[in-house]
């Protein structure tokens, strides 16, 4: 009421009053692209091994998977630590059944360098990959296998596959 009586403030005044309206139109927008994004987490969670009714809906990018994977994969090789955390427990069953070869290097040695290259998500899917180049000195080829990754930003990130073959072949 103060405010529509000082003349000398008008402009104030009618700033006061589009402040809640402006307020009013901010929330309805976030209100509907949280609904938007709703709507599109089913499609993302359903594509996810394991995915429970507690996801957020937030997903890992390209950018988070590549730090992902070159934190894991260090220059050679993942630590035992990394080895024991990061990894799922399908992973780790997996890897457990070729003793003699190290899966998740896909290697029986570990390399000189690692190279992670680009990373493709599948956001339906909610899988992220990315070739992984090992190098082994003079003389050896490079080696590139595919790694695996969840994109479930409601969980802790890990590796969760691995394939020894090389990208599209």
């Amino acid at each position: 009421m103060s405010h529509t009586s000082h003349t000398a403030h008008g402009s104030r005044a009618s700033h006061r009053t589009r402040r809640p309206a402006l307020l009013a139109a901010t929330c309805v927008t976030a209100v509907g692209l949280g609904l938007g994004l709703a709507a599109a987490v089913p499609v993302a969670a359903a594509g996810q091994s394991g995915s429970g009714s507690g996801t957020t809906g937030r997903q890992y990018d390209a950018k988070e998977v590549r730090h992902f994977l070159k934190g894991f994969y260090g220059s050679h090789g993942p630590s035992a630590w990394e080895r024991e955390h990061l990894v799922t427990e399908e992973l780790k069953e997996k890897a457990a059944q070729t003793p003699d070869y190290d899966l998740l290097l896909c290697a029986q040695n570990a390399p000189k360098a690692i190279d992670i290259g680009p990373v493709t998500t599948a956001q339906s899917a909610g899988v992220g990959w990315a070739p992984v180049t090992t190098h082994w000195g003079k003389g050896q080829d490079p080696q590139v296998f595919t790694a695996y990754v969840g994109l479930d930003a409601s969980k802790p990130m890990k590796l969760m596959d691995i394939s020894c073959e090389a990208p599209n072949g």
